[in-house]
């Protein structure tokens, strides 16, 4: 007996050697995804060499933000109020250009910033009918909100609404524009082969300036968007829907593990890899594809990861937690 326990141990201890040995972003994982998905590609999106702690840290919400997220709002569901089985944010809403864009988050762990001016500045558009198109400032955000997290070191999604609602937040662009009072300053680095960009490398959280840039022409305090609310949607895959449906994409936090840096189509389901971390963006849609339900959600990478910055996630089984954590809100317009 003692013989079996001890090669059993041996076993467990060689398999777990093994898989840590297998770099999460080289050809050999990821073809080891391909062999067990049935739902989903993937691919190259990081170079191999790229530093595990990179990509890690691109998982910017903190671990205590469910104690920031807002009180639970529920729509009311009547049996006749049918929703469509697809539904696109982008179509449905195509005055509202922010609806398309892919944010780059650059070598820091803003995500939960990212996807909340990103559905932010869409709600302003959907809200004001087209009227209004403001790119709320991801720079302001990260910096500015003290009571939201670090920075670059992590933050709570619902915290960021809240201080969008206390506070107002300025306008601001990608890095390198001149969009808006304050654009983002951390630049893209490379992920693939190839790339345009600068090679990645950890980024500190830029100083909180109440200042616009030189030469735009609306000064700091008076360039704000306020919101007027904000609330979770209940983990409830109609309800989230219908807030998609009435107001507008969302802001989702889900757990990611490795195998997700490599998803390039399809309908992601966890399948191979460690924990990397707790991730937010934006959802704008859903769908169904060969039978299997998806949320189409955006990331904040830039267009050269994923399916051009896209990803679509199964729907409705809180996949990866990815239905337990939503959070939006209603501009003032």
């Amino acid at each position: 007996m003692k013989l079996l326990l001890l090669t059993a141990t041996v076993i467990v201890v060689l398999w777990a050697m093994y898989r840590v040995s297998i770099n999460p972003l080289s050809e050999k994982f990821i073809d080891q995804i391909n062999a067990k998905a049935t739902t989903w590609h993937a691919g190259r999106n990081f170079h191999p060499d790229t530093p595990l702690s990179y990509f890690r840290g691109l998982m910017g919400v903190h671990k205590d933000a469910d104690k920031f997220m807002p009180p639970v709002m529920l729509h009311d569901l009547d049996e006749g109020d049918d929703l469509p089985e697809n539904f696109d944010s982008r179509e449905q809403w195509p005055n509202c250009p922010t609806i398309r864009e892919i944010r780059d988050q650059g070598s820091c762990g803003s995500c939960w910033a990212f996807g909340a001016v990103e559905a932010m500045s869409d709600r302003v558009c959907i809200h004001s009918k087209g009227k209004v198109l403001f790119r709320v400032s991801a720079e302001d955000l990260l910096t500015c909100c003290t009571n939201c997290g670090h920075g670059c070191d992590g933050g709570a999604p619902g915290a960021g609404w809240k201080h969008w609602i206390e506070k107002g937040l300025v306008s601001g662009g990608p890095f390198g524009s001149d969009q808006g009072c304050r654009p983002y300053t951390i630049e893209p680095c490379v992920h693939v082969e190839n790339g345009a960009q600068s090679p990645c490398k950890d980024s500190i959280t830029p100083k909180c300036i109440k200042k616009c840039l030189p030469g735009y022409n609306v000064p700091y305090a008076k360039d704000k968007s306020f919101g007027k609310s904000t609330y979770s949607i209940a983990n409830d895959e109609r309800q989230i829907r219908k807030e998609i449906f009435t107001n507008g994409p969302v802001e989702a936090t889900f757990t990611v593990f490795d195998d997700f840096a490599s998803y390039k189509h399809g309908i992601y389901q966890h399948t191979s890899g460690n924990l990397a971390g707790e991730h937010a963006v934006r959802i704008l849609g859903w769908g169904v594809e060969n039978g299997t339900k998806y949320w189409l959600a955006a990331n904040s990478w830039n267009s050269d990861w994923g399916d051009n910055g896209y990803f679509k996630i199964l729907r409705g089984s809180n996949h990866v937690d990815i239905e337990s954590a939503i959070v939006a809100g209603l501009p003032k317009v």
